[in-house]
């Protein structure tokens, strides 16, 4: 039987404050978590240029994985919000424990196939011979922990769903600080630490996000309650893992495909010569820095709706289109002008070379006037898998890469150049987000008589 949530309070109160509450905490987070691969690069850097090609052929690996994680996280805090949103804690705990283990046994598969194919997946990457070892000395710690990889982003993904994003925020931050200390020490073999350099990094790495392992364990146990004993009903068991996959294997497919995409972009750049990848490169390490506000915003705005969703408010869940789109185009034109006026004193923190400047600021001054457009698509995406509709989700992100984005870039690169390039990519987040924007309205008018919804949604 169904008993009332402990904390339903995103199902009340103003929507654009609950909004701006949850995703403040996540603004430190992602940025912390944004820091990891810039401290291990930079570290990693001090010991030449062959350790940091072998981390280097690391990232698409590594990308692909975190993909798998974030999209269960995705279907895991989908499915959480709409049983705690409707108040049945019982299902909360199953869902929440059974998504644990779920995340528990890919993270081992991941770790016992990642390690039987280190040297011929990284032959096919393009690793020399020479470069195998270094390769595996990262590699093999990293396979060896990806359980700290995987399991936490579902954990975390569980707490953001019951509405504590706080949590989820901090914990992001002290694993980024914790890894931060941890890198110099056994890289360098400070302080009295082994030297292991490569191997280091890899190992601060792990013991960091083991952090964030025992944490949001000791969180979503102690503090919340949300952990059940395991189930020896395989039909339950089964039922909450088709729930989470529901919405998580089309939330990988839709992470999995944009990074595809990027790899083709920077090859039609590259036909205009090194200098024109070193300024995408600058504008591609700015660019998320900018849209961190939105990367926040979208990581809460799936919680959010999946809780009104299960508690059947949908005059609450129509206004959160509203204040997303309002947000969306303010927020998205304020950037567009600050990276208009300080896009190329920021790129010539990275390099001096005017034709690297160039390109750099040529995508700094266009592209950013089309962010209104993508944060909106970032967050009806979100909107949707908490609503536990992902398909919506799927089709707009193949849509935008497959059926505008590439077309577009193709034709504007052979016409314009660079330039048209980069318009392509303007015109294309424009495109999808207006579609998103009329897609996500029409879904959620579908959810009730829309008589009286205004001043739900103000309660």
């Amino acid at each position: 039987m169904a008993t009332a949530a402990r904390n339903p309070s995103l199902i009340e109160g103003p929507v654009a404050g609950h909004l701006r509450r949850l995703a403040l905490p996540m603004v430190w987070g992602i940025l912390a978590t944004m820091s990891f691969n810039v401290v291990d690069t930079y570290f990693v850097a001090q010991l030449g240029s062959a350790p940091l090609a072998a981390m280097s052929f690391s990232f698409p690996v590594v990308m692909v994985i975190n993909s798998f994680a974030i999209g269960l996280g995705a279907g895991t805090s989908s499915a959480v919000a709409r049983a705690y949103g409707a108040g049945d804690m019982a299902r909360v705990r199953r869902l929440v424990t059974d998504a644990a283990l779920l995340a528990l046994l890919i993270a081992l598969v991941i770790s016992a196939v990642g390690l039987l194919t280190i040297e011929p997946l990284f032959r096919l990457l393009g690793a020399e011979p020479a470069m195998l070892p270094l390769i595996a000395d990262y590699m093999v710690i990293w396979y060896l922990g990806a359980i700290f990889a995987v399991v936490p982003m579902v954990a975390l993904s569980a707490l953001r769903g019951i509405g504590n994003s706080a949590i989820t925020g901090r914990i992001m931050v002290g694993v980024a600080v914790f890894n931060l200390i941890l890198d110099p020490l056994l890289i360098f073999g400070l302080l009295g630490f082994p030297r292991l350099e490569l191997q280091g990094a890899a190992l601060s790495t792990v013991i960091a996000r083991s952090l964030s392992f025992f944490a949001a364990f000791y969180f979503l146990g102690v503090r919340e309650h949300l952990l059940a004993p395991p189930s020896r009903v395989l039909a339950e068991l089964l039922a909450s893992w088709r729930a989470v996959l529901a919405v998580g294997l089309p939330a990988i497919a839709t992470n999995v495909i944009i990074p595809m995409a990027g790899g083709v972009v920077v090859a039609l750049v590259a036909a205009h010569g090194a200098d024109a990848v070193a300024g995408l490169g600058i504008a591609l390490r700015i660019e998320p820095l900018a849209l961190i506000v939105f990367y926040a915003l979208s990581s809460v705005v799936g919680p959010f709706m999946g809780q009104n969703a299960g508690a059947e408010k949908p005059g609450r869940m129509r206004l959160t289109v509203s204040v997303l789109a309002r947000f969306c185009c303010g927020f998205g034109l304020c950037l567009a002008l600050v990276l208009y006026l300080v896009g190329e004193p920021v790129a010539a923190l990275f390099s001096d070379s005017p034709q690297v400047l160039a390109v750099a600021v040529a995508y700094l001054t266009l592209v950013p006037f089309s962010y209104a457009g993508y944060g909106f698509v970032m967050s009806a995406n979100a909107a949707f898998n908490g609503l536990g509709r992902p398909l919506p989700a799927t089709m707009i992100s193949f849509l935008r890469v497959l059926g505008i984005y590439l077309p577009l870039a193709w034709v504007g690169n052979q016409l314009w150049g660079i330039t048209g390039l980069f318009a392509a990519t303007a015109a294309a987040n424009l495109i999808v987000g207006a579609l998103a924007w009329w897609w996500l309205r029409r879904t959620v008018q579908a959810f009730g008589n829309p008589t009286g919804s205004r001043a739900e949604g103000l309660a």
